[in-house]
């Protein structure tokens, strides 16, 4: 009996130990250069965008107006499961209109992964918006001690700016409370439905693309973006970012992930977690 609780809990360990490694500094200073497959190497800051920004802001600002047509406001909680996935289906028909694809938080085909994100639905052209990383924004010089305890899905940018795409605890408070902060009477500048099971923007689950291997190339990348002050009020509800200052002088930063060739229906999204600047 001792002998199998202290498996159990070294299994436990094990596992959080395989999605933390990643944001562990040592670690992977001693393993980086071990999988070199898995690198994404640039000469200049500026070359890490795959696509020009001009091009990402059209892809969303189509697709936003697309979504806004078909996508109305509800409160989950007061609705059977049959209204939800009629919601969950006009939003996937309004993605599949407009981009082409449709993409879906599924198991992993890792082992010991969790969720991963796979094309469900057509074909993703090379150069396409796949997806996006949402979360709260943090200035290099702003605290996030506490929220990044345990958690696995602070992606860090070149410039040292941190997105925290955690979607439970104090996080998932955070998010919402500077959500709830920033909005303009009934107008809300950002989205809170990534932090549920059926979010309005069904792009915003960049945060569940898994690394890639050396036998799972990757298939998208990360590309920084700011968003733009032309972007109507109106979409600015489908932004599943907020920043953590309400003083930021700094337009609101995103993280979307870019394909790096075809992907057909069926496959999973990988991408590098490492980009290393020359």
């Amino acid at each position: 009996m001792p002998g199998d609780w202290g498996g159990l809990v070294l299994e436990r360990f094990r596992l959080k130990w395989k999605s933390y490694r990643h944001r562990f500094l040592p670690w992977i200073v001693l393993n980086i250069s071990k999988n070199e497959k898995t690198l994404r190497h640039v000469q200049e800051r500026c070359e890490d965008k795959l696509v020009p920004d001009e091009e990402v802001s059209r892809n969303l600002l189509h697709f936003f107006r697309v979504l806004h047509r078909t996508n109305r406001r509800v409160e989950f909680g007061n609705f059977h499961s049959q209204v939800i996935s009629d919601y969950e289906r006009r939003v996937h028909d309004a993605m599949f209109q407009s981009l082409g694809f449709c993409i879906d938080r599924k198991p992993s085909t890792l082992p010991d992964a969790g969720n991963g994100v796979f094309v469900t639905r057509g074909l993703v052209p090379k150069g396409a918006t796949v997806a996006m990383y949402p979360g709260t924004i943090y200035q290099p010089y702003e605290p996030i001690l506490l929220q990044s305890i345990r958690n696995p899905f602070v992606f860090r940018c070149i410039d040292g700016v941190l997105v925290d795409g955690n979607d439970k605890g104090i996080s998932k408070m955070v998010y919402k409370s500077c959500s709830g902060r920033d909005r303009m009477g009934p107008l809300m500048t950002s989205d809170t439905t990534w932090l549920t099971v059926t979010p309005q923007n069904p792009l915003a689950v960049g945060q569940y693309v898994n690394n890639c291997s050396n036998e799972r190339p990757a298939n998208v990348c990360y590309q920084e973006y700011d968003v733009p002050d032309t972007l109507p009020m109106e979409f600015r509800c489908y932004l599943p970012n907020v920043n953590y200052s309400a003083h930021s002088q700094r337009p609101l930063r995103c993280v979307v992930l870019v394909s790096l060739r075809d992907i057909t229906a069926g496959e999973e999204l990988f991408s590098n977690y490492y980009t290393i600047v020359h």
